[in-house]
C-alpha cells in the first residue's frame, strides 16, 4: 500500500490561529442546495458533514447572513435563531468525529432575484450595474435582478448583518468563521471597479474600496477573535455573474492583503483562477506574487490534485489546500488520498438538489 505521507506534509497536523488542526487537507465551501426556504440545517446536513469531518478543516458551504443577503433558493441561512439551532447539530456532529468546521459568512450583493429578496425589493450592490446570468428560486432558474446602490446611510448595516451572523455563528458552536470576499459576491463587487462606480468613502480609490471588507473583517475579529478568522479572496473569477475582475489586479489585492495583514488572521484562501473551472489567469496577474504578501498561513484553491498540491507544497507555496468537488463523492478524501485509493468522481446531477441520493450515500474507499 502507498503512503504519501512519506512524500509531503500535507497528512500532518498545522495549527491555524487557533485552530489546531489534524492535516493540511482542508474542504473547500461547497454548494449542494438541499435546504428548504427556511435555510435551516438538519439531521441530513449532520450527517454530510459529519461524514467529512477527517479533513483538516471543513469550510462551510456558503451561508447566507440575512435575508437581503440570499442570491439562491435552498440555502442555509445564519440569521434566525432556527437556523442556530440547525447548525448547532451539525458543529456537534463533526465535533463527535474529531472535526473541524469554520461557518463561510456570505452575502450576495447583486447577485439576486426579486423573487428571492424581503418583500419583492431589489437587490443591493454598491452600484446599479446588472450581472450576467440566472440564479436558482422554488420556481427554476430566473435571470438575475438589476440592483439598487446601497446608500452611504446603509453601509454600517450592512456591517452589522455580518456582525449579527458571525454571534450567531459563535453560538451555533462553529471553530470559527470565514470572511466571505471573493467570487463576485458583495465584498467583491466593492473591491473590483467593475462593479463599484461609487463616488463617495466606499468607491473611488483602492483604499475606498478595500474599506467594506477590511471594516467587515475587523468587526468580525472582534467578537471571534483574530485567530479564528480566514478570509477568502479570488482576484480574478468571473463569477458570479461574469464579473469583470478589476482594473489593477495587483494594485488592489496587494493593497488589500497587506492591510489584512494587520489583523493576523488565522489564513488566507484563494481561488487560483476562475472558480471550478480554470487555473489560467491574465498575463499581468501573478497569484502566488499576491499570496506571497501574506504574513499567515494560506490554503490554495482551484483544480488541484494530489501531485499539484505536493508540488506546490514543497515549494513553499501553499500550507494547505482546499478541495471541493473531490469531497461530494470521496467523503473520506484525506484516507484516499494518502493512501493512493481511487476516487469517486460525482455527476453534475448530484451537485445540487435533492435528498440523500448523491448526498449523503457515498461509501469509503477501499485501502
Amino acid at each position: 500500500m502507498t503512503d504519501n505521507s512519506t512524500r509531503t506534509d500535507l497528512f500532518s497536523p498545522v495549527t491555524m490561529g487557533k485552530l489546531q488542526l489534524a492535516n493540511r487537507i482542508i474542504m473547500a465551501p461547497v454548494t449542494r442546495s438541499r435546504y428548504g426556504e427556511d435555510g435551516v440545517p438538519n439531521e441530513l446536513h449532520a450527517t454530510y458533514y459529519a461524514q467529512r469531518a477527517s479533513a483538516g478543516l471543513i469550510i462551510s458551504e456558503a451561508t447566507n447572513i440575512s435575508a437581503q443577503g440570499r442570491g439562491y433558493a435552498a440555502t442555509p441561512g445564519i440569521w434566525s435563531e432556527e437556523q442556530v439551532a440547525g447548525w448547532k447539530k451539525v458543529t456537534d456532529a463533526v465535533h463527535a468525529e474529531g472535526g473541524k468546521i469554520v461557518c463561510q459568512l456570505w452575502h450576495v450583493g447583486r447577485f439576486s432575484s426579486v423573487e428571492l429578496q424581503p418583500n419583492g425589493e431589489r437587490p443591493v450592490a454598491p452600484s446599479a450595474i446588472k450581472a450576467e446570468g440566472q440564479t436558482y428560486t422554488v420556481n427554476g432558474f430566473v435571470p438575475v435582478s438589476t440592483p439598487r446602490a446601497l446608500e452611504t446611510s446603509e453601509i454600517p448595516g450592512i456591517i452589522e448583518q455580518y456582525k449579527h451572523a458571525a454571534k450567531n455563528a459563535l453560538r451555533a458552536g462553529f471553530d470559527g468563521v470565514e470572511v466571505h470576499s471573493a467570487n463576485s459576491y458583495l465584498l467583491d463587487q466593492f473591491l473590483r471597479d467593475s462593479t463599484n462606480h461609487r463616488t463617495d468613502a466606499w468607491g473611488g480609490s483602492i483604499e475606498n474600496r478595500a474599506r467594506l471588507t477590511l471594516e467587515v473583517t475587523e468587526a468580525i475579529v472582534n467578537i471571534w477573535g483574530n485567530d479564528r478568522v480566514g478570509i477568502r479572496l479570488s482576484p480574478v473569477t468571473p463569477d458570479a455573474g461574469n464579473t469583470p475582475p478589476d482594473s489593477n489586479v495587483m494594485a488592489m489585492y496587494g493593497y488589500l492583503i497587506q492591510q489584512l495583514n494587520r489583523f493576523k488572521l488565522a489564513y488566507l484562501h484563494f481561488v487560483e483562477g476562475a472558480t471550478a473551472t480554470s487555473r489560467e489567469v491574465p498575463s499581468d496577474v501573478d497569484m502566488d506574487a499576491l499570496s506571497a504578501q501574506f504574513d499567515g498561513l494560506f490554503i490554495g484553491n482551484n483544480n488541484y490534485d494530489l501531485e499539484m498540491a505536493i508540488s506546490r507544497r514543497n515549494a513553499g507555496l501553499i500550507d494547505a489546500v482546499a478541495f471541493g468537488r473531490l469531497f461530494i463523492s470521496n467523503p473520506d478524501l484525506v484516507k484516499r488520498l494518502r493512501y493512493g485509493a481511487g476516487l469517486t468522481i460525482a455527476p453534475k446531477e448530484a451537485y445540487y438538489g435533492g435528498g440523500a441520493k448523491g448526498y449523503t450515500d457515498w461509501p469509503q474507499g477501499n485501502y
